[in-house]
């Protein structure tokens, strides 16, 4: 039997219009997260992403999409829903950073109010959207197809479409993305 070699999973879902992205969408460099704002890897995870977003500035295009694993993170759908809310108001990044920044608070919604007003959002709006779950069909499909796309925990990095399963490191995400960008 001949030895293949190892493909990692690929993206199901192409990166397009739907997404939450930062960068170029013509840039090179393609990082994909599929992260859970309670997760405490992703909580790790997220300011080596934001080193990597400085470091490589215009080169790279970085784009988030949900994976709230609901069973070991209860607030985490609430999070997803309450940023998808914000970015309805044009405060997706924003309101993505405020989650991370204050992960451990994720339980106490009235701490957010304070900040939601800061970030000039409608905060009457965006918490009837959260309570009616106007979000929660967006969340779900960022979930599966992450879920088709071989994702089975926080944070998963996809690099030019194909699952990064290295060490989520600055040095060697950097590295990743610059291999995948020669080819």
């Amino acid at each position: 039997m001949a030895k293949q070699d190892y493909q990692p999973p690929r993206l199901t879902l192409p990166v397009g219009e739907r997404d939450h992205s930062a960068g170029p969408s013509d840039a090179r460099m393609v990082l994909v997260e599929y992260g859970d704002y309670q997760c405490p890897y992703c909580g790790a995870a997220y300011p080596i992403v934001k080193e990597v977003q400085k470091q490589l500035g215009t080169k790279l295009r970085f784009v988030f999409r949900n994976f709230p694993i609901t069973t070991s993170h209860p607030q985490a759908e609430w999070a997803a829903e309450t940023a998808e809310a914000a970015a309805a108001q044009g405060r997706f990044w924003e309101m993505h950073d405020l989650l991370y920044e204050n992960q451990a608070s994720l339980g106490d919604h009235g701490f957010f109010a304070e900040y939601e007003k800061k970030l000039k959002l409608d905060v009457k709006r965006l918490e009837q959207e959260v309570a009616q779950h106007v979000h929660l069909g967006r969340v779900r499909e960022d979930f599966m197809s992450g879920v088709k796309s071989g994702v089975n925990g926080t944070p998963t990095f996809f690099i030019g479409g194909a699952r990064y399963d290295g060490y989520p490191g600055l040095a060697p995400l950097i590295a990743a993305l610059e291999k995948a960008e020669k080819g």
